[in-house]
């Protein structure tokens, strides 16, 4: 059996997709307290402020009525639909030991989010990490945000100067970690961006197969709306890493 490539953190961390997604209703607390419950250490969403400055959590960003959907940045908090948690409600529902990756829509807000998170618990800044899709709004956000994770989430072609560039850029301006879709993954390429001691993050990995190849081939973190398989994935690759090991 091939051996298993290392990964810049000690642990992989293993991210529930918009909490256990495929076991229950997505972005809700009942879905993040399930993840935990099923062994995810970390927990994903997407981020967004209300009309009174509230970051909530939710997909879509809207709220959806028979006659047509609104922004959620046209409600104040309190005026929500109940299954839409506040950033301050997943903390007070599930703690604030695991990881926690925030699809950021709002540039505006990444002073806002760190702030909030640091007033919670200030150790899980060091666990905090904020995606985006545009390196230069990343870039311009590392001079704002100083103690959370920045993550590049992007596809591989749409690097256009190429992945050694980017993860050059990358590092040099303290971004942390690039996310890409596990197709555009190899051992190959999870070594370029190590090499520059960029973390390498795949997301929506759903299959056995798919999530043992990312394991194996030393990525940092994986994305997953299949908890179970997730970490069954993950805990069957470390008992085969050990017996090689032994």
């Amino acid at each position: 059996m091939q051996q298993r490539l290392p990964s810049l953190l000690i642990d992989p961390i293993l991210f529930a997709h918009r909490g256990a997604s495929a076991h229950a209703p997505e972005n809700t607390l009942e879905s993040f307290a399930l993840a935990q419950k099923l062994g995810a250490t970390g927990l994903e969403s997407d981020v967004w402020v209300t009309k009174d400055g509230v970051l909530v959590l939710d997909h879509d960003g809207v709220v959806k009525s028979r006659l047509r959907s609104k922004p959620i940045s046209e409600f104040d908090a309190s005026a929500l639909p109940s299954h839409i948690p506040t950033l301050d409600d997943l903390f007070a529902h599930c703690g604030t030991q695991f990881h926690l990756s925030l699809d950021v829509k709002d540039a505006a807000v990444f002073a806002s989010i760190e702030r909030v998170v640091g007033n919670v618990d200030q150790s899980m800044l060091d666990r905090l990490w904020l995606c985006h899709p545009n390196i230069d709004v990343l870039i311009a956000q590392r001079k704002t945000v100083s103690q959370c994770k920045l993550v590049d989430s992007t596809r591989l072609a749409k690097i256009k100067e190429g992945p050694e560039r980017r993860a050059a850029t990358l590092s040099s301006n303290g971004i942390d970690a690039c996310n890409l879709h596990f197709t555009d993954w190899n051992g190959g390429l999870v070594a370029l961006f190590h090499r520059f001691n960029v973390i390498a993050f795949g997301w929506d990995m759903q299959h056995e197969s798919v999530l043992v190849n990312g394991i194996r081939m030393g990525l940092d973190a994986v994305f997953s709306d299949w908890v179970d398989r997730m970490v069954e994935a993950y805990q069957n690759q470390n008992q085969n890493q050990n017996q090689t090991w032994n």
